[in-house]
């Protein structure tokens, strides 16, 4: 697996280019702004990116904008952005097209080798993978929206969905059968108005109604909706 890295940190970056080598995956560049990762994707053309929110010159939304560019001008490129706080219009905006290959956690999650080496294994594959604790600031909703009718089982289906886990995965971490899972699942995408057409990328747009508080019948996917807040 062919990686680009953008973090303005040497040491943080160091580190990943270091985990990552030992982990078998190739590191192409190591760029320190969104200008550089841009040229840095168009010549090593990547299997994934791994990008920080907040890059040089002003280190606030650089680093996701660029990322938002580089899907847009290489095929849906699998992006892992890495943030120190939860912000929930980034991680929106880079589900709002419903193709998948993404990913968000927080910069603590790096020191759990196991757990952000598989979360950027299946942002490669096209999957998603939330930080848990970006899922868990988003529990706390406005009334009103298709999520409501969600049991409190199938809302924590839909947040292991979220972090990117498949059904046996969901299976082990709720304690109930591979039966159950797809039970939950099929509700879940029934209650949002997800049909069978949607097919591979339901779960993808199913994460994206529950981040972004919308459901995926409502619109096709498209920019994301202004959010009321953005949590530090």
């Amino acid at each position: 697996m062919r990686v680009v890295i953008a973090e303005d940190n040497v040491l943080l970056s160091s580190g990943l280019e270091l985990l990552l080598a030992a982990k078998g995956c190739e590191v192409v560049a190591v760029v320190g702004d969104g200008e550089a990762f841009l040229e840095a994707v168009a010549e090593h053309r990547p299997d994934i990116a791994i990008v920080d929110v907040r890059l040089p010159p002003s280190f606030r939304d650089e680093g996701i904008h660029a990322a938002l560019r580089a899907r847009r001008e290489h095929g849906a490129l699998p992006i892992l952005v890495l943030s120190q706080y939860v912000e929930r219009e980034y991680a929106g905006e880079l589900l709002s097209d419903g193709r998948g290959g993404i990913g968000y956690l927080l910069k603590d999650r790096i020191g759990r080798v196991g757990e952000f080496v598989d979360a950027l294994r299946r942002v490669a594959a096209g999957g998603t993978a939330m930080d848990p604790e970006v899922v868990a600031q988003l529990l706390a909703r406005r009334g009103g929206d298709p999520l409501d009718s969600l049991t409190a089982r199938e809302r924590e289906s839909l947040a292991l969905m979220a972090q990117g886990h498949d059904n046996a995965t969901i299976a082990e971490r709720m304690r109930i059968s591979d039966n159950a899972v797809h039970k939950h699942i099929g509700n879940i995408f029934a209650k949002l108005g997800l049909s069978p057409d949607d097919s591979g990328h339901r779960r993808v747009r199913a994460v994206l109604a529950y981040l972004d508080g919308t459901a995926g019948a409502a619109a096709p996917p498209g920019p994301a909706a202004a959010p009321d807040e953005r949590l530090r």
